[in-house]
């Protein structure tokens, strides 16, 4: 996969999670209900416990993730120098970001006994975009 394709499908599985994310944020903070009531329980996955650290939506920091991952695949892009260096970062966001996204969804499935899709599909992004990152780690190695 070129470089170019790996950027424009980061950028768009990153965005697509940033809007989900604060969608579920947004959801908390005003006590809206999500929509996806046929589909599963956002609003019991949202209630939980452990839908907050420290008083903040895990959704709102998730959204920063996703934030963050787009401003490094556009320094990136931008500034070819720091490409290496940008990219072994992004492995590192996005490894984190998939790992508490496996506990997460474990929380879901395990302790609070109901399905956010929202959620599924954050974890899906999240996963997608370590692939993305591991392919630009794995192109660092190969061209040396």
């Amino acid at each position: 996969m070129t470089a170019d394709r790996v950027n424009l499908l980061g950028l768009i599985s990153a965005i697509a999670g940033f809007i989900d994310s604060f969608y579920l944020g947004w959801l908390k903070i005003t006590g809206n209900t999500a929509a996806c009531s046929q589909f599963g329980d956002c609003d019991a996955v949202n209630s939980s416990p452990y839908a907050m650290i420290g008083g903040i939506p895990i959704a709102f920091i998730g959204a920063l993730g996703y934030a963050l991952i787009v401003l490094m695949i556009v320094i990136g892009m931008r500034r070819p120098v720091w490409a290496e260096n940008v990219n072994l970062a992004l492995f590192g966001v996005t490894l984190i970001g998939m790992i508490y996204s496996a506990y997460l969804t474990y929380l879901e499935v395990a302790v609070i006994h109901a399905i956010c899709p929202f959620c599924v599909l954050s974890a899906v992004l999240m996963s997608f975009l370590f692939v993305l990152s591991a392919l630009r780690i794995r192109e660092i190695f190969v061209s040396e």
